[in-house]
């Protein structure tokens, strides 16, 4: 009972009420955006950003405090290991195998608007490198989810979407550590080896993966969920650690953990940490958005709404040449090119990364209006694909029908005639 008097004490002597007020009451308001988004079938990012637009226009200290940031951080090193458990180690060969040529083609397409934007804007090259990066990679959580809701699955044009979307993860693993090194002042050599690094770890998860999966796999499982949840945990914790000091984005490490784990133990721990990505998923992006400054945004609309046009007519490209390779029809290649379209998690990332460096003050107001234009206009070009597909496929034509040919008695048949 001493103890228990103790606790509270302490809890009263630190003032903590505000906290708790401010924190709740913006994860209500962060509910209710997932709810109105949830009705609107779209994605909850968007509406996250804004929220966190409008919330920084008001003084809450909560919100700008250490632990806000932790989990912020915990948010996308659990978003990466999620959506590292979506593949397995041979999946991801087999999506490299076939559509390694989409993949190439998606990344020739994408980053170099981006890149060549930034440097008309006078940027410096680095900062132009993450906004090649953020034009690049699509969102796989987005996308992911509007493939469930719309039932396209079991489709043939989405082996082709997700195995643009694996290669654009898989190259993110060495992309993150080489900007991060680019914005630390990291010479060539440097970053060159902070990409071999990554390289090497990635090529050495998929190895483990396929050769020691089951036996990771026996270490993380349990009857108990509660096991399961504290070992999954404290292992994606620890790799993101041992990559973050191997100068090795922490999120990198949790992706490549996720590919290691698979099978049940996979399906169970996906489920387990669920409503917590979610949770600090949701902190990070409003996170982010508190960051920016809100009378930026004016100055970069129409920059980020032209760059907006731009790429998603790219990446509509890249998705469109991906499915022809699956074979799909013209109304599969439409799907693809405008599943493709939308952009989020990895593109908030990069702009992250060159806002905690301040490269370049635009940088982060850019990306947050483009990510918001393109991860509401994505889905809803899904929705409306099969009748892009309709107007965009060439009408066949019509060619007369041929004069009826009567038979031996000299009589036209009924066939004929119809």
């Amino acid at each position: 009972m001493g103890g228990a008097a103790f606790v509270l004490g302490a809890v009263a002597e630190s003032d903590t009420a505000p906290v708790y007020v401010q924190l709740g009451a913006a994860l209500f308001v962060l509910g209710l955006a997932a709810r109105v988004a949830g009705r609107a079938g779209l994605s909850p990012i968007p509406l996250y950003l804004l929220a966190g637009l409008v919330l920084g226009s008001f003084d809450i200290p909560a919100l700008d405090g250490e632990f806000i940031r932790f989990a912020a951080g915990l948010g996308v090193i659990l978003l990466l290991f999620v959506i590292g458990l979506e593949y397995t180690a041979e999946e991801l060969t087999g999506h490299l195998r076939r559509f390694h040529r989409a993949g190439a083609v998606d990344a020739a397409l994408n980053f170099p608007p981006g890149f060549l934007f930034g440097l008309l804007l006078g940027w410096d090259p680095v900062a132009a490198i993450l906004l090649g990066g953020i034009t690049w990679v699509s969102s796989s959580g987005i996308v992911a989810k509007a493939l469930s809701d719309l039932g396209w699955l079991v489709n043939r044009e989405t082996h082709a979407i997700l195995s643009v979307l694996v290669i654009e993860d898989l190259a993110m693993a060495g992309f993150l550590p080489l900007v991060a090194s680019l914005l630390v002042g990291g010479t060539l050599l440097a970053s060159i080896g902070s990409l071999a690094i990554a390289a090497t770890a990635a090529m050495a998860a998929l190895v483990g993966a396929i050769r020691f999966g089951e036996a990771l796999g026996r270490i993380v499982a349990h009857r108990s969920e509660e096991v399961v949840l504290l070992s999954a945990m404290g292992l994606v914790l620890v790799a993101s650690g041992v990559a973050e000091e191997l100068q090795v984005s922490a999120a990198v490490g949790a992706f490549l953990v996720g590919i290691a784990l698979s099978g049940e133990v996979a399906h169970r721990t996906r489920g387990l940490l669920s409503p917590i990505r979610d949770v600090n998923a949701a902190l990070f992006f409003l996170f982010f958005a508190l960051q920016i400054d809100t009378g930026e945004l004016g100055g970069v609309a129409l920059p980020a709404l032209a760059l907006a046009t731009l790429t998603a007519a790219t990446k509509a490209l890249a998705g469109w040449r991906a499915a022809a390779m699956a074979g799909a029809d013209e109304v599969g290649r439409a799907r693809a090119a405008t599943a493709l379209i939308a952009r989020g998690e990895f593109s908030i990332v990069l702009a992250g990364l060159g806002a905690g460096a301040r490269i370049e003050p635009e940088l982060a107001p850019l990306a947050a209006c483009y990510v918001l234009i393109l991860a509401i206009a994505g889905p809803l070009l899904m929705h409306f694909s099969d009748e892009i597909a309709g107007h965009a496929a060439p009408r066949p034509r019509a060619r007369p029908a041929p004069d009826p040919k009567p038979d031996l008695t000299g009589r036209v048949s009924p066939t004929a005639r119809r």
